[in-house]
């Protein structure tokens, strides 16, 4: 096996493995065993368990979305959330990522990790999709970033790794027209504050 398959077939194992056991009885020996490699053939590649995992966790995360332009607000906000939702409904990934967000909680080095990933991620495809809007003048420029991108991964994030329900597609027609009522609304938009704390 070539050097570049055994790394894929140790990152394959892995996420099986991880899905299957979960983080706190995931073994080196066991991801080995499963991807048909030696131990040595891990830890020349990785120094821990942990080094592991979060390298694989990343690189799965940083994987490109395809270009969500269909021209308009809502018809991106839909293509972003079927896109999503897929992927988030993937079997590896619905049980791997609530194990992850609940070890989190325990290992701050996980918890670091997966916030800085996941906040780059949704602010490079929110960010995008709402720099569209704005320049197409269906948002104002002064909308909050931060705010508007929250308000956009937020709730299948929610649905899918803490609730975890099945999503419907009506479930996310209604959710599309949700957010774009809420981005859109005058009164709702999110502006950007200048930090002062109102007397």
């Amino acid at each position: 096996m070539l050097r570049g398959d055994i790394t894929r077939a140790i990152r394959r194992a892995l996420m099986h493995e991880l899905a299957a056991v979960g983080y706190g009885r995931l073994s080196i020996e066991a991801v080995a065993r499963r991807a048909g490699v030696g131990k040595t053939a891990i830890y020349r590649r990785w120094s821990s368990k942990l080094d592991l995992v979060l390298e694989t966790v990343v690189a799965a995360a940083g994987n490109k979305l395809p270009a969500l332009d269909t021209g308009t607000l809502r018809g991106d906000l839909s293509l972003l959330f079927q896109v999503v939702a897929h992927a988030l409904s993937h079997p590896l990934a619905s049980q791997i990522i609530p194990d992850l967000l609940a070890e989190a909680a325990r290992n701050p080095t996980i918890d670091e990790t997966l916030q800085q990933v996941l906040r780059a991620q949704q602010q490079e495809i929110g960010g995008r999709l709402i720099a569209r809007a704005v320049d197409r003048g269906e948002l104002p420029a002064d909308t909050d970033l931060d705010a508007a991108v929250d308000l956009i991964a937020g709730p299948l994030y929610w649905r899918l790794a803490i609730a975890r329900t099945p999503l419907t597609d009506t479930y996310l027609d209604t959710l599309v027209e949700a957010v774009t009522a809420a981005l859109t609304a005058d009164a709702a938009v999110p502006r950007q504050r200048d930090g002062s704390v109102p007397g």
